[in-house]
């Protein structure tokens, strides 16, 4: 999706109009790292496998386009790829900047996230640049052998930690005048093993709630929504209007949410409330057409009507909720992987999933965007939010 003409493109849209050309996007930070030769090499490299392969070495800093998160880029790329079914995206990391990380959509079938994971702990990598890391997560992630990588270089990591013996400098130790020499080594090999263990903790546990993900790449987005949002109003208006009340049952309810949607545009704070007008638009329409479908996705309305509905389980809690979901999103639970979620800004300032909000703080908690109730329940009759 390109920019409307005059505005800038964001980050994500520049990035993804270059992979549509190119497998391989180097920021110019990386250029003297990642010059275009090996660019091209990495190129190729990528073809010779036959996998969807796409590469971006970007600095991620806090406050950036990203949020200094490789998740957000991750989602950002891959929203802004939506032909491109399956995808393995390996990108630089915000944590830890000479780390990779991967990511695979629809399902991990080519393992593909402990295969770049791996990639930072092999021996023949210790000393090696990004464009040699880089290369090295092409090959792992071609070999389809990413989980056994991982867990031989973690096995590896391990085994170099030197066996309990009496502490150097404790009573009875001889080699006391060692320990000076023998604690620099230790302690960086503390350090790896601590930031192995990080990274295995944080990115290889299956995760009880969806990770944060769409929270600065929506933001970026905003102004666009909202002219997509003013679109589907005027037109649901327009086919309100062209509906004959003898022969349309449906036409008050669609009236409402018309009335509902064009409140919430003329009044949204952020995208949460400009999904929200997509929602009530959604329901205008099956009110006119006669036939309700299922709502949009539960998870992030932005991914357009579920498919599906499906029984799902918030962290915290014993009951399970009935949601609708998208294709996407059900593959994912399927998996046990995280959903990509819309996020709100709750009371305190965080970014959390605006399922998390309380119900009578948001009407699109407390509706799912259709999924537990009608976005139109949280609105009177003159479309204003009840509450």
């Amino acid at each position: 999706m390109r920019a409307a003409d005059g505005d800038a493109p964001s980050a994500g849209q520049r990035i993804a109009e270059a992979l549509r050309t190119s497998p391989v996007y180097v920021d110019e930070a990386y250029a003297e790292a990642v010059p275009p030769s090996r660019q091209r090499e990495l190129a190729e490299r990528i073809r010779r496998t036959g996998l969807p392969i796409k590469v971006v070495l970007t600095p991620l800093t806090k406050g950036d386009a990203f949020d200094g998160e490789s998740g957000v880029l991750a989602g950002v790329v891959r929203d802004r790829l939506p032909d491109e079914r399956e995808l393995i995206l390996i990108t630089t990391d915000g944590e830890f900047p000479d780390s990779l990380n991967g990511y695979e959509w629809p399902a991990d079938t080519h393992q593909a996230e402990d295969a770049v994971d791996a990639v930072g702990f092999l021996d023949e990598t210790r000393d090696a640049g990004l464009a040699e890391l880089t290369a090295k997560a092409v090959e792992l992630v071609a070999e389809g052998k990413g989980t056994e990588r991982y867990d031989e270089a973690m096995k590896d990591l391990n085994e170099a930690a030197p066996a309990r013996e009496p502490e150097p400098g404790e009573p009875g130790d001889s080699r006391w005048w060692l320990w000076p020499l023998a604690a620099v080594p230790a302690l960086a090999l503390a350090a790896l093993a601590t930031r192995a263990l990080v990274r295995s903790r944080s990115r290889r546990a299956p995760h009880a709630v969806p990770q944060l993900v769409f929270a600065t790449a929506r933001a970026a987005d905003e102004t666009e929504l909202r002219r997509r949002a003013e679109a589907e109003v005027l037109a649901l208006g327009e086919a309100t209007q062209a509906a004959g009340v003898s022969t349309t049952p449906g036409l008050q309810h669609a009236l409402d949410a018309y009335a509902a949607a064009g409140r919430v545009l003329d009044e949204a704070r952020g995208v949460p409330d400009l999904a929200g007008v997509l929602a009530l638009v959604q329901e205008g329409r099956d009110a006119l057409a006669g036939s309700p479908g299922l709502p949009l996705c539960f998870f992030n309305p932005l991914h357009g009507r579920a498919a599906l509905r499906t029984g799902w389980r918030p962290l915290g809690r014993r009951d399970r909720l009935d949601v609708a979901v998208c294709q996407d999103c059900a593959d994912a639970l399927r998996d046990r992987r995280a959903p990509e979620v819309l996020t709100d800004r709750a009371g305190d300032g965080r970014t959390v999933p605006y399922f998390e909000l309380p119900a009578g703080r948001s009407v699109w908690s407390a509706t799912g965007y259709g999924s537990l109730a009608s976005p139109l329940d949280g609105f009177d009759s003159r479309g204003a939010k009840a509450g």
